[in-house]
């Protein structure tokens, strides 16, 4: 079995270079055969000196590659068509991997009971969280940081995997298709979800996913993150992704079914939303239902931008539901 490690990087060599020298101390087996494929997506900074230096330290570990169309979807989806490997694992450039997490992550799709696997993402420091922001407990906001633990026991995953810290047999893309480009963050859009729509996607079809918590991996958490007008924005575009990944239902009689779905939205999950906002007394409640409220309002926003552009376009169309 033949595994590439696909890791798509833009303008980050700083944070690259760390990520690579993590990797590149993996403790692997002698006979596992592995390469580790760098795709630059466009970048202008030191990104392609730092991967080529990588290229001539570990002959035949590292591979570069350039894919000129930005975004993080054509960066994947390149690497994937590059790859010649059995297994795909995906790491990004703001993580620092334990020695022994590509064997830990690849090792349950050795046979053939597992599609794909996801492991631990933690904070590479301390979290210093502010008092309106739970990273953990029932109103944690620690997935829109990309962070993602589910506890200690391996087992069968009920959610998609983050796309930092995961694996898939090469396979389920030749079957099931690739990260869609109208996802993920490219230039003038923050829109993500590319990696947890194609989880959702191929757990819909009866594929099954591994969680495997010793395959970890530290993950960046920048101050800027920790701020109100970050994460607000990530709900809002959150919202807008939701609209984009769910299937389209069928207009009424000759009525677009947005022109009447935005209403009853606003109507009812965006008031119900609020109320939890407006009145709930425990900061880290309050600030949890104000993100679902800007969650709420991007769905119609992107429900409106989507009806107005084409009405012949098949447009993602999922209800939002009070929570």
């Amino acid at each position: 079995m033949k595994i590439t490690v696909i890791l798509c990087t833009y303008n980050r060599c700083d944070n690259l270079a760390r990520a690579l020298e993590s990797v590149a101390s993996s403790i692997v087996p002698e006979d596992l055969d592995w390469e580790v494929l760098v795709v630059d997506n466009n970048s202008t900074d030191q990104t392609r000196q730092i991967a080529e230096d990588f290229c001539r330290r570990y002959p035949g570990r590292f591979r570069y590659l350039f894919e000129a169309q930005q975004g993080k979807s054509n960066a994947l989806n390149a690497g994937i068509r590059a790859s010649r490997a059995d297994v795909l694992a995906f790491m990004d450039d703001d993580v620092i991997v334990d020695p022994t997490w590509l064997v830990n992550l690849t090792k349950p799709l050795l046979n053939g009971d597992w599609a794909g696997a996801g492991g631990r993402i933690l904070s590479q420091e301390i979290i210093e969280a502010p008092p309106w922001l739970a990273i953990d407990g029932p109103y944690s906001l620690g997935g829109m940081l990309a962070l993602f633990d589910l506890g200690d026991t391996p087992g069968k995953l009920d959610q998609p995997p983050f796309g930092t810290n995961m694996a898939f047999k090469k396979a389920i893309f030749d079957k099931y298709g690739n990260f869609r480009t109208d996802m993920g963050p490219c230039p003038g859009s923050e829109i993500r979800n590319e990696d947890t729509e194609f989880g959702r996607r191929i757990m819909a079809t009866g594929e099954r996913l591994w969680y495997e918590p010793n395959a970890v991996v530290y993950h960046a958490v920048p101050k800027n993150r920790l701020t109100k007008d970050y994460l607000l924005r990530f709900w809002f575009d959150h919202g807008r992704a939701e609209v984009r990944e769910s299937v389209r239902r069928s207009d009424i009689w000759i009525i677009p079914r947005w022109i009447l779905t935005i209403p009853k939205i606003a109507l009812t999950v965006l008031a119900v939303r609020t109320f939890h906002w407006l009145f709930a007394l425990d900061p880290k409640r309050r600030f949890f239902y104000k993100g679902f409220v800007w969650a709420t309002i991007g769905q119609m926003v992107e429900l409106g931008r989507r009806g107005s552009a084409t009405r012949n376009l098949q447009t993602p169309v999922k209800l939002a539901r009070a929570e």
